[in-house]
């Protein structure tokens, strides 16, 4: 992997040339830079280490991962190239198992590949067309998601303050967000007066990422820290919360961001809408409740230290899960390209 000097905006995954441009999140907003990656393996260390996060921008990683590591793959038997293929798909699959649009990504990119006639050559430029077209569709899935999201935000007043947690927004996306879609959204239909971003211990992902999208557009933004949240919807100064989800039961049972949970609980108890904004391929069918779900553990000096800055004394322990479930009777709306959903209804939605 080498830092390269482009500027992509703000679309955190760009097949370009041969090789895939990922902006280094892990790097905002101190500094703004690209990474270029022409090998699988490169992708694989790159999802591990968090430079590419949020679950659509992941799916979009590992489909263009996959078209790297088919490249690679120096066999003419489409046989043996398909065998090969499957093995580093799992390899993707492994690197983030918590994340339902990476593995529906996976899914879809291998069996396309099994289905597809040809030469291997030819299944090297289809997949490659494969993940260019869910890069399309996740740009329109995001705007619909807005659509839909806006109608579903309370009707009164006309300016509204929203609530933020983690960052699933363009750089967690294509480009345009699914929680923050909703906002940009807002945005332009004049209906909103501020975002309050969540910061999102330990990652930090609200008031070093959201808060740096929202600067670049113009969009007034405060940041908070996540103890403050409750407070504030006590206060009355929260019209509703936003948040994402890394993969939704079919009742309607969501993992997300560690910290949704609690603000899911606040907000019931003080009667403020709880809007869960994902793509439809975010939605499990195959698992009846959010129970069994697998939380990924993240490292444990994450909670000990800020940077380089250590804020707790040495030997101290740490525990560090990246996601908590928040029950299905806590979200008001299920908000997908097919429009805002009850969760009591989602299983209606079943393909």
């Amino acid at each position: 992997m080498t830092d390269v000097a482009v500027d992509t905006h703000v679309y955190p995954v760009l097949w370009q040339q041969g090789q895939v441009l990922l902006i280094d999140q892990r790097k905002l907003p101190r500094e703004y830079t690209v990474v270029a990656i022409s090998r699988y393996g490169d992708m694989l260390t790159a999802i591990r280490d968090r430079i590419v996060r949020g679950g659509p921008a992941l799916a979009l990683a590992v489909a263009y991962g996959l078209c790297l590591g088919a490249f690679e793959i120096g066999t003419n038997d489409r046989d043996a190239f398909l065998e090969r293929l499957e093995a580093i798909a799992a390899q993707f699959q492994a690197s983030r198992p918590d994340k339902a649009n990476l593995l529906w990504a996976v899914d879809h990119m291998v069996k396309a590949a099994q289905t597809t006639q040809g030469t291997v050559e030819q299944l090297k430029a289809q997949l490659l067309t494969i993940a260019q077209t869910l890069q399309q569709e996740d740009w329109e899935t995001c705007r619909a998601i807005g659509r839909h999201g806006l109608a579903a935000l309370p009707p009164s007043p006309d300016q509204l303050t929203l609530y933020t947690h983690c960052n699933h927004g363009a750089l967690a996306t294509s480009g345009y967000g699914t929680s923050l879609g909703i906002v940009r959204t807002a945005w332009h239909a004049e209906r909103l007066e501020q975002i309050i971003a969540g910061e999102t211990r330990p990652w930090l992902q609200g008031s070093r990422l959201t808060a740096w999208e929202c600067v670049q557009e113009g969009i007034p933004v405060t940041v908070v820290t996540d103890s403050m949240a409750a407070h504030f919807m006590q206060q009355r100064r929260i019209h509703a919360v936003l948040v994402g989800a890394d993969r939704i039961a079919a009742n309607g049972d969501t993992l997300n961001k560690i910290g949704t949970y609690p603000l899911a609980l606040a907000a019931k108890a003080e009667g403020v809408p709880f809007l869960v904004a994902a793509p439809f391929s975010t939605i499990d069918f195959s698992m009846e409740t959010g129970q069994g779900m697998a939380i990924a553990q993240g490292d444990t000096t994450d909670v000990c230290q800020l940077g380089d800055t250590l804020i707790c004394p040495p030997g101290v322990g740490a525990y560090n899960p990246l996601a908590d479930l928040t029950p299905a009777a806590l979200i008001t709306a299920i908000v997908t390209e097919k429009g805002a959903i009850a969760p009591s209804d989602l299983a209606k939605h079943a393909p």
